[in-house]
């Protein structure tokens, strides 16, 4: 069965952290770049980060970089996603992707991931006082 799995997310108070896990299981990850996305309540879906198929580059929003780092293990069939510092903003529903590669605008910030075939269930994040 394919299955990809978001953990990780929880109630964490401002400037906190958490570390989300994407796991993939009846499938491979390592040829595939894997992105993040968030989808607060009310609001549309905002990619947050992407890492191609090799690890070699990773890409943020501009809302997130320098607080998150994306970061992948193949033996694992595994993505993680390391969020610090974290603001009330943060708070969404994380949900990790499966494509073809990362895309970025003109200026190097991440937007989405191409050809998608696979998604997780998300995880919740919540940041509050």
């Amino acid at each position: 069965q394919l299955q990809l799995v978001e953990s990780g997310g929880g109630l964490v108070r401002p400037g906190g952290s958490l570390r989300l896990s994407c796991v993939a299981s009846g499938f491979t990850l390592n040829s595939n770049a894997i992105g993040w996305f968030r989808q607060a309540p009310g609001k549309g879906r905002e990619g947050v980060s992407c890492i191609s198929s090799s690890g070699a580059r990773a890409m943020y929003a501009s809302s997130v970089k320098g607080r998150f780092t994306i970061s992948r293990d193949n033996a694992k069939n595994a993505v993680y996603l390391q969020m610090d510092s974290l603001k009330p903003e943060d708070t969404a529903v994380y949900y990790c992707e499966v494509g073809n590669n990362c895309v970025t605008d003109v200026m190097g910030t991440y937007t989405t991931v191409t050809g998608v075939r696979y998604w997780g269930q998300g995880t919740q994040v919540t940041v509050s006082s």
